[in-house]
């Protein structure tokens, strides 16, 4: 070897041995963080959190405790387990853990705009806009009671041309969720065969699944290096980019169309704020935080809300006796020529423990949503350093043997006290906590429809 390439590999090494001992140090700086697997150079906990990460995840539990810490390539993921633990982050500590967490999937496929991925007074804003909107259109209300039982009849109708042979009742579970935020956001509801209905649906599930794949996992962990990679990872961003399309499209013919005192739709009410706010360099109501939150609103209620009510079709079909029991309540406050209402939960306390229950056990959420700390935490005996992420695992409470005795059996009684009626279960958490809940009440209500007499 000549001394120009013994003096090259030298640098190399040098330069390679700092790189190690730089990244080294990051990674174990004495932050007073919960304890976890060691992790690696560059790689983090890869190896203790490939494949099923949920299941991963609950492993390093029994392990560490309920507070652990892994690490995301060299990001620091602080993970919470059990109701009592999460409870006392994101509910008693709320204003420490409020701050979103780092996303790359979703950073990338909402620009870092809409209610789903900001920060800050820019969310607070958007969401404080966002909800009472969506409670102007009737969330909770009759208005809102009225499309879903439009919906409902199309839903049951759609399912009647089967005529009793088998069908995947997933496809038209995810049209109707689908149609009933539509009706909100962009204020139409689509034929169940219409090409562009279907594009955006297919698109959303198939992007879904990759998210939730080994390649979408890589990406959350690596975002940098896997643009840089072709893999599935890349059909995902363009599966979602139609859906934005669409929704662009929208948006530009409400502008056209636009009558500031008669609003059709979510969509038409941001204008609205926006015009009144034009004079505000500053305003948080753009264009893009307007297509982004919308397309946020149809991302947070169409997947969670198929899945679940199709997960709860199955828990019925494997539960005879409890399905005889809902028609039974059903037939006494209803009868069979009646549509159901908002009214009737209040005097079915049976049928509204095996929607809850179905919700708690469909387990559609398991690790909630990303956090961080706005500021250096003190948390128990532990110390989070600023911007740390923070999973709280919801399947924890949702599982929590402490709030649900025989947390694995699929049991209405978790929600019945011992007169029969309904009663509330603080660790009952199926899609958030704290302040992020905004599509619950619609998930509620379409469940309570979906065991009417003619659709089970």
């Amino acid at each position: 070897m000549d001394l120009g390439a013994a003096v090259s590999l030298l640098l190399v090494t040098c330069v390679s041995y700092l790189v190690f001992i730089n990244v080294w140090r990051r990674m174990f700086q004495p932050h007073r963080l919960p304890p976890g697997p060691t992790p690696l150079p560059i790689v983090g906990n890869l190896l203790q959190v490939k494949g099923q990460i949920v299941s991963c995840l609950l492993k390093l539990r029994d392990i560490y405790g309920p507070v652990f810490t892994v690490y995301l390539g060299s990001r620091p993921v602080v993970v919470l387990c059990s109701y009592d633990v999460i409870k006392e982050a994101f509910i008693d500590q709320a204003d420490d853990f409020v701050a979103r967490g780092a996303l790359p999937t979703f950073e990338k496929i909402f620009h870092g705009y809409g209610i789903g991925v900001t920060n800050g007074e820019e969310w607070k804003q958007l969401r404080r806009f966002t909800v009472l909107t969506m409670k102007d259109f009737g969330v909770g209300k009759r208005t809102m009671e009225n499309i879903i039982q439009e919906e409902a009849n199309f839903l049951v109708n759609e399912i009647r041309k089967s005529q009793g042979s088998p069908i995947n009742v997933s496809h038209p579970l995810i049209h109707a969720t689908s149609n009933v935020i539509l009706h909100i956001t962009v204020g139409e509801r689509f034929d169940y065969e219409d090409k562009v209905f279907n594009n955006i649906i297919m698109n959303m599930r198939e992007g879904f699944h990759i998210m939730s794949s080994f390649w979408g996992q890589l990406y959350e962990m690596y975002p940098r290096v896997m643009d840089c990679l072709p893999g599935p990872h890349k059909r995902m961003f363009k599966l979602f980019k139609y859906l934005e399309e669409f929704i662009v499209e929208r948006v530009e013919w409400n502008q056209k169309t636009l009558d500031l005192n008669c609003p059709r739709d979510y969509i038409d009410c941001y204008l609205i704020q926006r015009e009144k706010e034009k004079e505000n360099a500053s305003s948080v109501f753009t264009i893009m935080n307007l297509v982004m939150t919308v397309m946020d609103l149809i991302f947070g209620g169409t997947e969670t809300t198929t899945t679940t009510t199709s997960y709860g079709l199955l828990a019925l079909m494997k539960q005879p006796e409890i399905l005889a029991k809902v028609h039974e309540e059903i037939d006494s406050v209803i009868g069979e020529n009646r549509t159901p209402t908002f009214e009737d939960r209040a005097k079915m306390p049976y049928t509204k423990a095996v929607i809850a229950e179905i919700q708690r056990y469909s387990d559609t959420v398991p690790m909630g949503g990303a956090h961080a700390v706005t500021r250096d935490t003190p948390f128990r005996e532990f110390v989070l350093p600023k911007g740390t992420n923070v999973f709280g695992m919801l399947t924890t409470s949702l599982n929590d043997p402490k709030y649900f005795p025989g947390p694995k059996k699929f049991n209405p009684g978790h929600f019945l006290d011992e007169n029969g009626i309904f009663k509330k279960v603080d660790a009952f958490m199926p899609f958030a906590f704290g302040t992020t809940i905004i599509f619950s009440e619609i998930l509620t209500s379409l469940s309570l429809l979906s065991p009417s007499p003619t659709f089970i």
